[in-house]
């Protein structure tokens, strides 16, 4: 078997759909449903129970998703420690927003017990630079929120977030369940600076053109708001001051929380990075 070949059935067990997997792997769907079919070959047995929501494990396939993640995490040991013997024993990740994300924690954690002879630098970048310095050589990997310009990058999505409107507790709507884009219509927004990356500003200004204050940082978003009346926009599940409130939007697409790299950048440290922080935000 090889590891490729497992790393593609791992995708598949994971995200148990064809779609997803084939998206989390940067494939088209055709090619991996073919390994796959070639794996079962191998095994002698089916490995999944199709239908049209998706697939479930069969007791074969569930034994061998086990022996699988043992053997590629051995694997990415491998390929660390081999790195370290050569020199390589530093990885740099730039971190936006807010690091004390349970996600964050799990996935530091997990890092130290697989890697314990590897140094960590951390970069927290602003608001205005959503892949956290990945493009300018000053971060390997960067833990980050989606959308934005994907040209010549490897995105790995890690989780969803739904988003809400960041009020201040006294304004009217922020006794609401829930509201629309449309209801904030006539409402200021923040603004990044000139020159951000434009498919991050329209996703966080709702996908429309909008005025307002210019911001950098998540906590001058929250005084921008406080001060004067601001929309903002923010994932729900974060903890904020008593003078402000989150409304949920049902109109607004989830954030996704996202490992992003320089798309052929095959430094083993980064790909072990990114399977760990795939398992660390599962949970």
């Amino acid at each position: 078997m090889e590891l490729r070949t497992l790393r593609y059935f791992v995708a598949v067990a994971e995200e148990l759909h064809f779609g997803r997997a084939a998206t989390r792997l940067h494939m088209s769907q055709p090619p991996l449903s073919r390994a796959i079919k070639q794996l079962e070959a191998d095994v002698g047995a089916p490995l999944f129970v199709r239908s049209p929501a998706g697939v479930t494990l069969t007791p074969v396939g569930t034994v061998l998703l086990d022996e699988a993640r043992a053997l590629l995490d051995h694997a990415e040991r491998v390929r660390v420690r081999v790195s370290a013997a050569a020199g390589v024993t530093t990885i740099t990740v730039g971190i936006l927003g807010d690091g004390t994300d349970p996600g964050v924690s799990r996935l530091a954690a997990a890092y130290r017990r697989r890697h314990p002879g590897i140094e960590i630098r951390v970069r927290d970048a602003d608001l205005t630079d959503p892949t956290c310095g990945l493009r300018t050589g000053l971060v390997d990997v960067a833990l980050t929120r989606a959308p934005f310009d994907e040209t010549a990058l490897t995105v790995r999505a890690l989780r969803s977030d739904p988003v809400g409107v960041v009020l201040r507790a006294d304004d009217p709507l922020a006794r609401r369940d829930g509201l629309r884009l449309a209801e904030l219509s006539d409402r200021r927004w923040f603004q990044f600076p000139r020159g951000t990356d434009p498919v991050w500003q329209a996703y966080w200004n709702g996908g429309l053109p909008r005025e307002g204050p210019v911001v950098r940082a998540v906590q001058e978003c929250l005084q921008a708001v406080l001060w004067n009346g601001t929309v903002g926009l923010a994932p729900l599940g974060h903890d904020l001051p008593a003078e402000l409130a989150v409304v949920p939007l049902t109109d607004m697409a989830p954030s996704r929380v996202v490992a992003v790299w320089n798309a052929g950048d095959t430094n083993p440290l980064i790909r072990s990075f990114v399977e760990i922080a795939t398992a660390a935000y599962r949970h």
